[in-house]
Parts: C-alpha cells; structure tokens; sequence
C-alpha cells in the first residue's frame, strides 16, 4: 500500500486538473436552468480511455428534458464480491455571481485547492475514486473483490434519473459493499451511516392585493406568511422535541428559506405570498407526523386570517433503514481511514440526504465518507488538493484490501 500511496502523492497535478476539467462543464439540472450531465459524462469517458480503464456503460434515464447518463466503470478483481463507489456528476447553479472571487466555472488551482462550483460537490470525491482505480490498474495490482465506480445524474435534485434509475434496473446485489463519498468533515473522521427524513415544503397564502394606503380594502398576504412561518416553526420545535445522539445535528430541524417575489413596488399591498420550509427530520417522528402538524396550523391561520392557504410537497425522502455500525462496507471503510489518516473515525448520522438512503431502503447496507471542506453549494466553493489525494488513499486501500 505504501508504493500505491506514494504514486497517488505523486499524480496530485494531475488530479487537480482533472478536476479544473470537470469544473468547466456546468452540469446544472435542467430543472434549474441546466443542460445536464451529458457534456459531462462524455469528458469523464474521455478520461477513462485515457487511462486505459475499461470503458464506461452508460444507462441513460429518459426525462422530459432529454435523457440524463449514468456511468459505471467496472474492474475485475479476485472475488465477484463488489464493491461500489458512487458519485455524482450534477452541481448546483453558482447562484449569485457577484459573490464569486472567480469565475464558478473556470476552475482554479491556488492555494492548494480547486476552486469552482462542484469542485467540492461531488467533484473531488469523483476524481479521488478514478485515480484510486487507475493506481491499481497501473501498478498491476488486481482488487480485492470486483470494483464498480458509478457516476450518477440528479443526485442534487432528488436523485429519481441517476441512483433511483439505477437500482430499478437491478444493478445492486443485497450483498454489495457502496459507498457514498458524499458527506464529510475537515478531518475525515466520521462516517455516517444514518440521514434524517427529508420534507420539502412550499406555502402559498392568497390574500387580496390593494393600495398601501387603504388596507381595509384588501387582505395582506405577507403578514399572513409571516404569521404562518412564525406559526410553523414554533409548532415543529413543540412536537418535535426528541434527540436523537446518533446524529451530528441532535434534533429534527425547521427552516423557512426561499421566499418568491410578491409585489414589485412599495405602496402596493401583495394578494400572494410563497414561501418554502426545509425540514430534516429525526426518523423517530417522521415525515407523516410533521404534515400532521402542517395541516393543522395552516387551518388555524386561514381560519384566523380569512386568507387562502395551500402548501404543495416539493419533495419527500422518508427515514432509511439505519446500516449497522459493524456492517462489512463500515468496517472496510473504518480500516482505510485508519490506515491512511492514522484516526480512528466517529460513526453517526446526519441532517443532509444522499445517494445512500435508497440503497438501504432495497436493503442495501451503505456508509458514507469524505474529507472534505464545509463548502458545498456556497460562493467560492472549493476542494482542497490533499483532501482529494487522501481520498483516493482511501478508496485504493479499500479496493485492495480483504474485510478486516
């Protein structure tokens, strides 16, 4: 392992501008705004071939869009026991330009990182998998067990084109090791094994819209939202007050976020108002029982208010099974952090969704790790360059390597 990690230190360059390459290509959703993955998929095919890796199969999901490519490059080891690292080539937009340093999609080398929108999400856990596999493929050592790189569309958008697509089509065995390099912290010490229900829900209050001047001829949708935001954070903190330590955020978690704009001038009162909730709920209470609260105050503000209220689910990502802390894949990765980091990692849950929850819901036992910088989806994001290279340390290790 010693010479395999001597030759990733030696190809860190070469890793950063792979992934300046793959910086370049915006592959929004086009459910943002985006074209999608197709540009991107055809770079990363590109440099498979040109490492002499075996070519990508490429399982297309249809959309109204146009299709969107999923990619699996697979290598042949010792046992047919396969192990899966899955990442995802889809990215945020880089939202408000003005608070880049540098252009979102030109990606930069300084400083010892890649700066960039995706460099950090899901860029550097990406490149960190393909070099892990092209060191062994160079170096003439064969894997451990059968080693299958996925790189998935839509994760960023609900996932229902890229893994969701994936495990329709009977890909993944019950006895698969996956990864999901999706989720990590600054010293890679923690590997999480457990996500939080997701609800994501948008409000919409119709009042009647009037002169600023004469209120009494209208109905104020903005301070009925108001009401209602301020109604429905306090009710979720008191019917949710459970703790749950297995989780980095300890607690189900409420926020008001995006609010659409209403009136375009000062002196008009807004008959509309939209405003959405993001809530990351512990799998003690759940998804159903947090609508049940939704649906309860919203009838009390209308009744109190007289305004409409309706609220549609932007998307729902019920609590996945939990993997065992001493699942096979859990202790594999354990080892290799070891190895290469010299810490012992934490293991625990957390508030964010990945990729993972749907392998453990067909019972699929998937851990989750990264060493990474917490700036995913911000300006400025980046992916530090030693980060990546102990990355790929980890996940070489992990290819050759036999479970622990």
């Amino acid at each position: 392992m010693e010479e395999l990690y001597r030759q990733i230190d030696a190809m860190k360059g070469e890793m950063a501008e792979a992934l300046c390459r793959l910086v370049e290509i915006p592959a929004v959703s086009p459910a943002s705004g985006g074209e999608g993955e197709r540009a991107k998929a055809q770079v990363i095919a590109e440099i498979v071939s040109d490492m002499g890796l075996p070519s990508p199969e490429r399982y297309d999901a249809p959309s109204p869009e146009g299709v969107r490519p999923n990619l699996v490059v697979a290598l042949e080891g010792a046992k047919r026991e396969r192990l899966w690292i899955v990442t995802h080539m889809d990215v945020v937009p880089e939202g408000d330009r003005s608070l880049w340093d540098t252009d979102p999609f030109k990606g930069l080398i300084k400083d010892g990182k890649v700066f960039g929108r995706g460099a950090n999400d899901n860029g550097q856990e990406l490149v960190a998998s393909l070099y892990a596999l092209y060191v062994l493929k160079r170096s003439g050592v064969t894997p451990a067990r059968d080693i299958c790189l996925a790189f998935v569309a839509d994760e960023e958008m609900g996932s229902a084109y890229g893994i969701q697509h994936l495990i329709s089509l009977g890909l993944f065995k019950p006895d698969d090791l996956v990864v999901v390099p999706d989720v990590g912290n600054e010293r890679g010490d923690f590997i999480e094994v457990a996500e939080k229900a997701i609800l994501w829900l948008e409000f919409c209050v119709l009042g009647k819209q009037a002169h600023a001047s004469r209120p009494e001829d209208g109905l104020n949708a903005c301070r009925v939202a108001n009401q209602l935001s301020v109604a429905l954070d306090e009710a979720y903190h008191r019917a949710f007050p459970e703790e749950d330590r297995l989780f980095s955020s300890p607690v189900s978690t409420f926020e008001p976020t995006r609010r659409r704009a209403n009136v375009s001038n000062v002196n008009t009162i807004p008959g509309k108002e939209v405003f959405a909730f993001d809530c990351r709920i512990l799998p003690s209470a759940g998804n159903e029982a947090a609508l049940k609260v939704v649906d309860q105050v919203c009838r009390d503000i209308s009744d109190r208010s007289g305004a409409k209220i309706s609220y549609e689910v932007l998307q729902r990502t019920d609590a996945a099974p939990v993997t065992p802390v001493d699942a096979p894949v859990v202790r594999l990765l354990e080892a290799a952090v070891e190895d290469v980091l010299h810490i012992k990692p934490v293991i625990g849950g957390v508030g964010g969704g990945t990729c993972a929850a749907f392998f453990r819901r067909v019972g699929i036992p998937a851990a989750v790790w990264a060493q990474e910088a917490n700036v995913a989806h911000e300006p400025n994001e980046y992916a530090v360059i030693e980060h990546m290279v102990n990355e790929a340390k980890v996940f070489a290790r992990m290819m050759a390597s036999s479970l622990p």
